[in-house]
Parts: C-alpha cells; structure tokens; sequence
C-alpha cells in the first residue's frame, strides 16, 4: 500500500513525496492506524524500521487537522533518551510537517535554553524532549503539560537502562488523565514489559522483525 493511498492532508503527501517515501515500512504500516485511531500502542523496532516515522507521521495528521483550544498549550510530548536523538527526531518532524500548521519544538540540554524557552513561549504543537531539559523548564514554568494528548516514549529500552524510568513515572502523573501513550522499544524484556504496561493502557501491540529494514520498502 503507497502513502498516496492514506487519508492524509495533500500537504503531507507532498512532503513524503519530497523525502522520497513511497510505501510504509511494516512498523509504520502496523502502527499508523491506532494511532490515528487514538489507541494506546507497544512497538518492539529497531532502528533502521522507520520507527520515527511511524509515529511521527500520525501525530502531524492527528495535530494538522484537530481543533486546538489554546495556540499555547503543547499537545505532544516526545521522550528520548539523548539529546542526539532529540536532535534527530525533530528534525524528523519537522520534515514531514513543512508547511502544515504544527510547530515542533526539540529542548534538550549541552545548549542554551533561552531560544527554546522563546520557541515554547510563542506556541509549539510538539515538543521532543531529553528528561532533564523537560523537568527543568517545566519546574521554571515554560513548559505546560496540562493539555498534553499524547505522550510517545521513544528508545524506551535505552530510557531504562540510563536511569530514567522515575522520570517516565514522574511525567505521566502530570499529563491528563485522558491521554494516547506510545511505547517505543528496540528490544523486549521483563523490565521493559513491566515499564511499558505501567504507562500504556490496553495497548496494540507490535513486534517488528530486524529484517524490515527501511532501504527494502522505500
């Protein structure tokens, strides 16, 4: 099945377009559906799945055409273990949502805070975030979370093993109650079992053999 086929606004296939997406890979097809659908979702993928895209691309469909009762509140929030990594993933987004209304923020640290800070002040859809940036800016009062409507975990089995399993916690008791969790993961043990089903509630879930890789779809 080709992206020209998928419901998504002319502007988004015009950009997948551009970037040389023509079919999705089996994590994006497997996991763009419920996402759309506003289902709770658990991926197993390895890098090199197209795993960003799998959710990236929803999420820009979902915020492009939802109605957003304040241009100030962040509707998506994006956990990543590094900031090489939030780099990478925004970068990611905003690729794919050139054009469209939602604004992408990444905020991590090693760099100054103050034109995030700016950035998050004049209104972001998304933000991809290391822990420590989000905790902090959030505990200085530029980061509201009340609004949050999904929340999307990414490298999740690397967030547990550098330690940040408190911060997950600690991030989910300040979103709404009434939220869309996505559990990102490389591998699967019980560690990261038991973390994702204390985040994500009755989830679709997904395995993705090593094998789909991106080169071979596209």
């Amino acid at each position: 099945m080709k992206f020209e086929r998928y419901n998504f606004t002319d502007k988004i296939k015009e950009n997948l377009r551009e970037l040389g997406y023509k079919r999705p890979t089996d994590i994006q097809f497997k996991s763009i559906p419920p996402i759309l659908r506003g289902e709770d979702v658990l991926a197993v993928a390895q890098t090199g799945t197209g795993k960003t895209v799998a959710f990236a691309l929803p999420m820009i469909q979902l915020l492009s055409t939802s109605h957003r009762a304040n241009k100030y509140t962040v509707r998506c929030i994006v956990m990543v273990p590094t900031h090489e990594l939030a780099i990478q993933v925004s970068g990611e987004f905003k690729k794919l949502a050139a054009g469209t209304s939602v604004k992408i923020e990444g905020i991590y640290g090693g760099t100054d805070q103050d034109p995030q800070i700016k950035n998050l002040n004049n209104g972001v859809d998304v933000v991809v975030a290391t822990p420590g940036r989000l905790f902090d800016l959030h505990s200085q009062g530029h980061l509201m979370l009340n609004a949050v409507e999904t929340l999307i975990l990414d490298e999740a089995d690397h967030m547990l093993e550098l330690g940040f399993k408190h911060d997950m916690n600690q991030l989910i008791k300040k979103l709404p109650k009434q939220r869309q969790v996505l559990f990102f993961s490389a591998t699967i043990n019980k560690k990261v079992k038991d973390a994702a089903y204390s985040l994500v509630h009755k989830p679709v879930r997904i395995q993705i053999s090593p094998k789909d890789t991106v080169s071979r779809n596209i």
